[in-house]
């Protein structure tokens, strides 16, 4: 990842996905942890992220009842 914006938090953002997924370089993960270590905001970001992915993994492996199955088929919309 190269060529970011000036702003630290739109390089942190940039950064964010890979580095949940633990896929920057050394250098680029240093980067995100200095700035996350120093920018509540980011870190906001990131505990909410990393949450949002837990919850995630917990919601895939757990059984969805019928009902719910039956709410979220009536949500859907049809591909036109």
């Amino acid at each position: 990842m190269s060529g970011f914006a000036i702003d630290p938090c739109e390089q942190c953002e940039e950064l964010l996905q890979p580095f949940l997924d633990r896929d920057l370089s050394d250098e680029e993960r240093a980067l995100a942890e200095k700035h996350l270590d120093g920018c509540a905001y980011c870190r906001k970001r990131y505990r909410f992220e990393a949450q949002l992915r837990r919850f995630v993994r917990q919601a895939a492996t757990e059984p969805m009842s019928p009902e719910l199955k039956t709410k979220l088929a009536e949500l859907r919309t049809p591909l036109i």
